[in-house]
């Protein structure tokens, strides 16, 4: 669900880096704190190397739920990274320290973190497996490795509409034309294990909206999923695979979803393996 910031640079971010995509992944981390990161602990004392941190969205919660582990965040974009930084100061983490680097090239020996985290990074790669390899030779024999990703295809709402279905097809196809998959999320034990992880488990952690969860109604259909799509409105048009008046029905449908009759169903996925 895209708080990458790519490091490849055949590999393309389709969201942008506006303030306002900056403000969405703001947004996400905030409604999905609980649901995803519920159980993510870091012993004391151990070294974690988050891979993609972005604007430090997820950065935050990771290093609260585990003030006495030392973190090293990494992205590619200077931009980002001063955002992340910003975002750990005002939330006066001390356990935290950001660098900038290549996921592919990482400037860290072999076997030097206890602990790595990514999340929404592989799904805007077109080397997946291949980062997953990097990341995992800078982790100690018996660390863990946590991958969380989304997956478009597991979209679906009520009342159900052909167009917002359209408009998220255009977002899923964008990504692909720039290398990534939106539809990653199910992929992941199989490349987890692909890349010799054992002991991978994969848990499903679906986010259910409707009008009794007011602050995921606002925080995540809205400002979450329908702004993301929304996101992609030029690049949609501009290749062709939506008109105008499609798109804005599209939207339309999706922000019918959050309305007082509305339903909102998406699946994130994470997968925890053992080096």
């Amino acid at each position: 669900m895209a708080v990458f910031r790519s490091f490849d640079p055949h590999d393309g971010y389709v969201h942008g880096y506006s303030e306002r995509e900056n403000a969405r992944l703001l947004d996400q981390a905030s409604a999905l704190t609980e649901l995803l990161h519920h159980d993510t602990r870091y012993p004391a004392g151990s070294t974690v190397l988050e891979a993609g941190c972005g604007v430090g969205a997820q950065t935050v919660t990771l290093a609260r739920n585990s003030p006495d582990a030392r973190f090293t965040c990494i992205d590619v974009s200077v931009e980002s990274l001063e955002a992340a930084q910003a975002l750990a100061r005002a939330a006066s983490l001390g356990n935290v320290a950001f660098q900038r680097a290549d996921i592919f090239g990482l400037p860290f020996p072999e076997a030097s973190f206890d602990h790595v985290f990514v999340c929404f990074v592989l799904e805007h790669l077109s080397r997946p497996a291949e980062a997953l390899a990097s990341l995992l030779s800078r982790l100690r024999p018996g660390g863990t490795l946590t991958a969380i990703e989304g997956d478009h295809g597991s979209t679906f709402f009520h009342p159900d509409d052909a167009d917002a279905r359209r408009a998220i097809d255009c977002l899923v196809t964008l990504q692909a034309r720039t290398g990534g998959n939106a539809l990653i999320g199910r992929q992941l034990y199989p490349l987890l294990t692909q890349v010799g992880l054992r002991e991978v488990t994969v848990s499903p952690r679906m986010v259910y909206v409707d009008s009794s969860r007011p602050e995921l109604v606002e925080g995540f259909t809205r400002n979450t999923f329908t702004a993301m799509v929304e996101g992609v409105r030029d690049e949609a048009l501009a290749a062709g695979l939506v008109d105008p008046e499609g798109w804005a029905r599209g939207i339309a449908g999706l922000g019918r979803a959050a309305e007082s009759d509305g339903v909102f169903c998406y699946t994130f996925f994470k997968g925890v393996g053992i080096r």
